[in-house]
């Protein structure tokens, strides 16, 4: 990683919490993977706190364990039906909940920032549950896709057609950034939040409830 500037150590400093979205699956390209495993152990590096999905398999396993052995502070937050599936890293901090509904919304609360990496159908849920409230106004946390190999551009034209068509407004489009590279996602992550500041992250998360 690149030297912080002095905001993005102050950001660090401030132990900000990141969420990350992704896929739980041991066939996921294994590249994607590895990248997941790079990207953890960098926030841990930055002094970033992971929130994730509590699984230890495919790259939210691999997250995880990529901030756990950089000595980062990890949170899991899994359901309890989901146990046996995704296999919880018992290495770090897990809480189990009771259903989807609630781990959602817990990782939403302990997060200041989301980056979402490859997945399938359960991280396209969760992805577009987080730009639906950003287009409420319900959050302005940042949020950054990790694009390796162009995984999301297919998602990228959707929404660019919703745009298009009159259904959604040109500035949702600013709510996200895009990083082709897994080395680039917390340099990118920790200069927006030293930009944007407490006041630009805050949300209203009675409404969310």
């Amino acid at each position: 990683m690149p030297d912080l500037s002095s905001g993005q150590a102050a950001v660090a400093e401030a132990a900000k919490a990141v969420c990350v979205y992704c896929g739980s699956s041991n066939t996921a390209d294994p590249a994607f993977i590895e990248a997941a495993f790079e990207i953890g152990r960098d926030f841990a590096r930055a002094g970033l706190k992971l929130v994730y999905g509590g699984g230890g398999v495919g790259l939210m396993g691999a997250t995880a364990r990529g901030a756990h052995a950089a000595g980062g502070q990890v949170l899991g937050i899994i359901p309890e039906f989901l146990r046996g599936r995704e296999q919880p890293f018992d290495d770090v901090e897990t809480v189990i909940v009771t259903s989807m509904h609630e781990r959602k919304m817990m990782m939403f609360e302990r997060s200041d920032a989301f980056v979402v990496l490859p997945g399938g159908i359960g991280t396209l849920e969760e992805i577009i549950e987080l730009l639906s409230w950003r287009r409420l106004d319900l959050h302005r946390k940042p949020i950054v896709f990790h694009n390796p190999t162009g995984f999301w551009d297919p998602l990228f034209a959707l929404l660019r057609h919703t745009i298009d068509q009159g259904l959604t407004p040109p500035s949702l489009a600013d709510c996200w950034r895009v990083a082709d590279q897994a080395g680039d996602i917390t340099p990118i992550l920790l200069a927006w939040l030293a930009e944007t500041g407490q006041e630009e992250a805050t949300s209203n998360v009675r409404l969310l409830t």
